[in-house]
């Protein structure tokens, strides 16, 4: 990304654009909706989008709009926080492994890359098997499951800097470990980690939507992105704007991130 007065990189004005956007309606959805999302209308049972409904209404005559802003909402909300999760406790582990190496890091490390070896969705199904559905347990379970890259990303950095002169002088000058970790050779990490984010909360958005869309994500009557693209399966042909709205809103929230992501790289 080039600053001070020099164009930014096209990919990036794009994903600003794209993701603003998103945010904007992420926001109004958490204080209004033009329709209770729980509302049934059987006289609007797949009606198309018009003036009344901008998005059509569902197979129960539920306004399509107000779920998707709702729908928005919570899988932004999970995505974030399985994020948090994963980057804190990720980086803490990756930064103390890396940084003092010998049997810990051994240890740690091959513990992560027994979980790395799983795919994260596979990881969180089993924890959601065990401990139950609902937004709580996906925002944990795929928390978890998110921590081993975030903890192999940092740790390639720490290495990578723990040897660099700035750091053999810190030591010299009796600087304390804890500081010469989380001050001196953390924030080199931030490009690299600001990356690793926005990729990890793309991965989060297309996993909440996936489990979900399986029934073990957010629980009816609330309302979710992957849920509807479930519930619209059967009405693909006869109602497409079901799927079309939802689906477009996931591409759209991935799309934004993701270009901003590739900026920052």
């Amino acid at each position: 990304m080039k600053l001070l007065g020099k164009k930014y990189p096209h990919n990036f004005i794009i994903g600003a654009v794209i993701t603003g956007i998103m945010l904007l309606l992420i926001i109004v959805g958490f204080f209004y909706t033009p329709y209770d999302i729980t509302k049934m209308d059987s006289a609007s049972k797949l009606a198309p989008p018009s003036l009344n409904h901008l998005m059509g209404c569902d197979n129960f005559g539920r306004d399509i709009f107000s779920r998707v802003l709702k729908g928005m909402g919570n899988t932004f909300v999970i995505a974030l926080l399985t994020v948090l999760i994963g980057a804190v406790t990720g980086t803490v582990v990756g930064a103390l492994t890396g940084y003092f190496g010998g049997w810990p890091d051994e240890i740690l490390m091959r513990i992560n890359d027994v979980l790395f070896a799983f795919p994260s969705i596979l990881l969180a199904l089993v924890f959601v098997s065990i401990f139950g559905t609902g937004k709580y347990n996906v925002v944990a379970a795929l928390g978890i499951a998110f921590i081993p890259s975030f903890a192999r990303i940092v740790r390639g950095e720490f290495i990578k800097y723990r040897e660099m002169d700035y750091v053999k002088s810190a030591r010299l000058e009796g600087v304390g470990t804890l500081r010469i970790i989380f001050v001196h050779i953390l924030p080199n990490t931030f490009t690299v980690l600001m990356s690793s984010l926005m990729i990890g909360f793309n991965n989060a958005v297309l996993a909440e939507a996936g489990m979900s869309y399986l029934g073990i994500g957010v629980q009816p009557p609330d309302a979710s992105l992957g849920s509807m693209l479930s519930e619209s399966q059967t009405y693909l042909l006869s109602a497409p704007w079901y799927a079309i709205f939802p689906g477009l809103m996931i591409i759209l929230l991935v799309l934004g991130f993701s270009l901003l992501a590739d900026a920052s790289a």
